[in-house]
């Protein structure tokens, strides 16, 4: 009895003596480290405790409670996504599925000038029903001004002006990292530069960053780059130009000129860098292709302009000077992804509707065919799919070092309509054709822009390394399989070759399976800070 008594204490004792050295929650054993600054890949384990990166080096697989094998496989940090537009999706898909699949572990939405103007609201159903990955928000422009001007075509008075400040200082104070503005929008469209630069000031109060849908991408594009330097330059802040491109083809090539423009604004001290999305084609509404003169007002009176013979004809006269300035003869080319008034159309461009309606093969008429497609939408938005730019373009972008990676994307309804594969695809593709395949840039560098490079801009000061202390948003793939699956034909199809996908140390993505777990957080800008600091 007293042998067997001796041997049960001993087993007791050697139970809890593993128990205590079990001092990590998860460890991540054999992988190839890519910390996320730029440096060489090594191999070692990574330990995480309490959703932090706890230890970086050998550690003994008898000190964690979990153990994931990553031979031959890249262990880094999660990726960071800058441009998303989540505000309207997440709620229905707060697993957000088609980013995480693609090792995204956070993101910014309120891209672009639209977001949500009251963000502690937004902010509070994020945490109510959890979230997949870590989420944080611009304030938008155009949301901003239509609450305070509707769709008014003019300047803001003084005191809609103030309005105006007043609901970017309050977002600021509720954690937004900064404005967005979407110029080639309305009613962003209508505005002057010295609307912007009076509320980035309130923004660079806070310590945010202006991003900017610049007003052009296309014939204006110089110009519009310039205006978002000199709204940094004036307001004193940095400067993020979403989805760098030429969209226009009389410009391709013309991308080392654009870049040239950031690089002698860095060098005159004026802190601007850009993203992009590997594509050739971008993705917005069908509206774009409207002048914004006719959006003025609101849908009831774009419908009036549509609605009037002389009135319809000079909107088209103005889509024709557009089309002719860009180098486009028909309508090939924009394909829709989504209408919500006929789905038959999803997946088809302007010129093959317009050809099975039996109307005449010319741009004029597909630029009639347009309008009428939005007045069965209104107030809905016909989303579309615009094949403009060049892989010259492309890959001139990604080369420059001050180039970050983002979708552009929303959280997909999987299977609805036919989206841009930016949605599910972007960083796998960067990863699998510009890194393995044409080798624009390399392993280390692609992961730093997607990765350091975003939480330096947007100043999320725990993510975006491999560094204890820091947040264990972690990515586990393999560097020789990784690829996007989603095509422009076939666009609902998740990423391959994402083994693991860990979001504030709790596995999301297992044996490329998403887990359902929802351990995101909300992510804040250093305004909130200081609004914490004065409750002190």
């Amino acid at each position: 009895m007293l042998r067997k008594f001796i041997l049960f204490s001993y087993l007791i004792s050697a139970s809890v003596a593993l128990v205590q050295a079990q001092q990590y929650d998860v460890l991540i054993k054999n992988g190839r480290v890519i910390d996320g600054a730029g440096n060489p890949w090594y191999h070692a384990d990574v330990a995480i405790k309490n959703g932090k990166v706890a230890s970086i080096g050998t550690i003994p697989p008898t000190e964690a409670k979990t153990v994931l094998d990553a031979r031959n496989q890249i262990v880094a940090p999660g990726f960071i996504d800058i441009h998303a537009h989540v505000e309207t999706s997440i709620e229905e898909g707060p697993t957000a599925a088609n980013f995480v699949h693609n090792g995204v572990t956070s993101l910014i939405t309120g891209n672009c000038g639209s977001s949500k103007t009251n963000l502690k609201n937004f902010q509070d159903s994020l945490r109510a029903m959890g979230i997949s990955l870590n989420i944080g928000s611009l304030v938008g422009h155009n949301s901003v001004r239509l609450k305070v001007m509707k769709a008014a075509f003019r300047e803001p008075t003084a005191k809609e002006q103030a309005a105006m400040e007043a609901l970017v200082e309050q977002a600021m104070k509720d954690g937004a990292v900064g404005l967005s503005t979407g110029l080639i929008y309305t009613p962003g469209s209508f505005a002057k530069t010295s609307e912007i630069v009076n509320l980035a000031k309130v923004v660079a109060h806070y310590g945010g960053v202006y991003t900017s849908h610049i007003r052009s991408e296309a014939q204006e594009v110089t110009k519009a780059i310039e205006e978002a330097i000199q709204i940094g330059r004036e307001a004193r802040l940095p400067v993020q130009i979403s989805h760098f491109k030429i969209a226009s083809r009389p410009l391709w090539g013309f991308s080392n000129k654009t870049i040239g423009l950031v690089e002698a604004a860095r060098h005159e001290g004026i802190d601007v860098t850009i993203d992009q999305y590997p594509y050739t084609a971008s993705s917005t509404t069908l509206l774009s292709s409207v002048p914004n003169w006719a959006l003025a007002d609101g849908d009831s009176m774009m419908l009036v302009r549509f609605r009037d013979p002389a009135t319809r004809a000079r909107i088209i006269k103005d889509m024709l000077e557009t089309f002719k300035k860009n180098g486009r003869d028909n309508l090939e080319y924009a394909v829709i992804a989504y209408n919500p008034a006929d789905t038959t159309q999803n997946g088809k461009s302007i010129r093959q509707i317009n050809l099975k309606a039996g109307r005449k093969d010319n741009i004029e008429t597909e630029s009639d065919l347009v309008l009428t497609l939005l007045e069965k939408v209104t107030p809905q938005r016909v989303q579309m799919v615009y094949h403009t730019m060049s892989e010259e373009d492309v890959e001139s972008i990604m080369r420059y070092r001050n180039t970050m990676i983002a979708s552009d994307a929303g959280v997909a309804r999987y299977m609805s309509g036919v989206p841009h594969p930016r949605a599910y695809g972007t960083n796998a593709r960067v990863l699998g054709r510009y890194v393995r395949e044409k080798q624009i840039i390399s392993l280390e560098e692609a992961i730093r822009r997607m990765t350091s490079l975003p939480a330096q801009r947007f100043r999320l000061t725990d993510r975006g390394l491999l560094k204890p202390g820091y947040a264990a948003d972690i990515v586990i793939f393999d560097e020789k399989t990784v690829a996007d699956q989603a095509t422009y034909e076939k666009p609902h199809a998740y990423s391959t070759g994402f083994s693991y996908v860990l979001v504030n140390g709790e596995t999301v993505i297992e044996n490329g399976k998403h887990t359902g777990k929802r351990p995101g957080q909300v992510l804040v800008g250093s305004g909130y800070q200081v609004k914490m600091a004065a409750k002190k």
